[in-house]
C-alpha cells in the first residue's frame, strides 16, 4: 500500500503542472504516469528528476533502445517492478523484441551471478584489465 495519493493534474500546483505539461508534450501522452504523480508531492524533486531524465535519455552516443535496455537491466537488478514495467514498455516502443528481452534478462542474471562469485572470492583484478601488475 502506498503512503500517499497521486497528485492529479487538476489538483497540482502551477509548478507541478508546468513539469506535467512538459512531460506530456515531450512524450506525446494525454497524462503523466504514476511515477511523476507521486514525485509531485515534492515539486523540487519532481523538476530535478525530470530534468535529469531528459538529459540522460536524450540522443547521444547511445541510441534510445540501448539506453532503455540498460534501464531495464538496472531495474531488474534493483528489483524495481515499476521501472521494469515502464522501461520495458519504452524499450518495446523503441524496437525491443521478445528475443532481445530474453537475452537481456539472461545477461543480467549471469552478470549478477558472476559478480557475486567474484566479490565473494575477492578475486583480484588481472593486470590486463587494469589491476595491479
Amino acid at each position: 500500500m502506498t503512503m500517499l495519493a497521486p497528485i492529479e493534474y487538476a489538483d497540482a500546483s502551477p509548478e507541478v503542472r508546468a513539469v506535467f505539461d512538459d512531460i506530456k508534450a515531450r512524450r506525446g501522452v494525454p497524462d503523466v504516469n504514476n511515477f511523476w504523480k507521486y514525485l509531485a508531492h515534492d515539486p523540487a524533486t519532481l523538476r530535478r528528476t525530470w530534468d535529469s531524465l531528459k538529459e540522460v535519455m536524450a540522443p547521444g552516443a547511445l541510441d534510445a533502445l540501448t539506453k532503455e535496455l540498460i534501464y531495464v537491466a538496472v531495474s531488474v537488478t534493483n528489483g524495481c517492478g515499476y521501472c521494469i514495467a515502464s522501461h520495458t514498455a519504452a524499450a518495446r516502443k523503441s524496437g525491443m523484441s521478445d528475443a532481445m528481452l530474453g537475452e537481456l534478462l539472461a545477461v543480467v542474471a549471469m552478470a549478477n551471478a558472476t559478480n557475486r562469485l567474484a566479490n565473494g572470492y575477492r578475486v583480484p583484478i588481472d593486470p590486463q584489465f587494469g589491476g595491479p601488475g
